[in-house]
C-alpha cells in the first residue's frame, strides 16, 4: 500500500474517534456541561476543539509510522491492537461523561484509557521512537483530563 494513503487511512481512523466522541458530546456541552461545578483550573471551552484536533492529528501521524513498518511483523500488530482498543476507549470517554452525563463511571473508565495509551506508547517507542513522542501530549493532556475528571466528581 503506498505510504501516502497508509497517511490518510491513519488519520482519517484517528480522526473518527474524535468525530463519534463529539456526537456524543454535542447537546451536553451547551446544556448539562454548563449546570455543573467545575473546577477554577478547568480549560476555555473554546480550547477543547483545537487541543483534540492537534491530539488526533498526532496520532494518526503515530499510527501511520508504526504500521509503515510492516503489518507483518508481530511486534507492529501487536501496537496496532493496543491503538485500537485506546481509541475505542477514547470515544467511549465522551459517551460516559457527556451522553449519559455520569462522570463517575467516566473517571473509572479513563483510568484504563490512560493505561492503554500506556501500553500503546510503549510498543510504539520500540517501533518508532518518532511515533511514540507523538503520543506524548495525548497522554499529558488525558492525565490533565483525568484530573479535571475527577475534579468534576468530587464537587458534584
Amino acid at each position: 500500500m503506498k505510504k501516502i494513503t497508509k497517511l490518510i487511512i491513519s488519520l482519517i481512523v484517528s480522526h473518527a474517534a474524535g468525530i463519534i466522541g463529539s456526537i456524543a458530546t454535542f447537546n451536553a456541552v451547551n446544556t448539562w456541561y454548563l449546570t455543573i461545578q467545575k473546577p477554577v483550573f478547568t480549560p476555555p471551552g473554546w480550547l477543547f476543539g483545537p487541543a483534540w484536533l492537534t491530539l488526533y492529528t498526532l496520532m494518526g501521524i503515530a499510527l501511520y509510522l508504526v504500521w509503515d513498518r510492516g503489518i507483518r511483523e508481530q511486534r507492529v500488530r501487536t501496537a496496532i491492537s493496543l491503538f485500537a482498543v485506546q481509541l475505542v476507549l477514547n470515544t467511549l470517554w465522551s459517551i460516559l461523561f457527556f451522553g449519559f452525563q455520569a462522570p463517575l463511571y467516566a473517571f473509572v473508565e479513563i483510568m484504563f484509557l490512560w493505561l492503554f495509551i500506556l501500553l500503546t506508547m510503549v510498543q510504539f517507542f520500540q517501533i518508532s521512537k518518532a511515533a511514540g513522542w507523538l503520543l506524548v501530549p495525548y497522554i499529558l493532556w488525558v492525565s490533565f483530563a483525568a484530573i479535571l475528571n475527577l475534579s468534576i466528581v468530587l464537587l458534584n
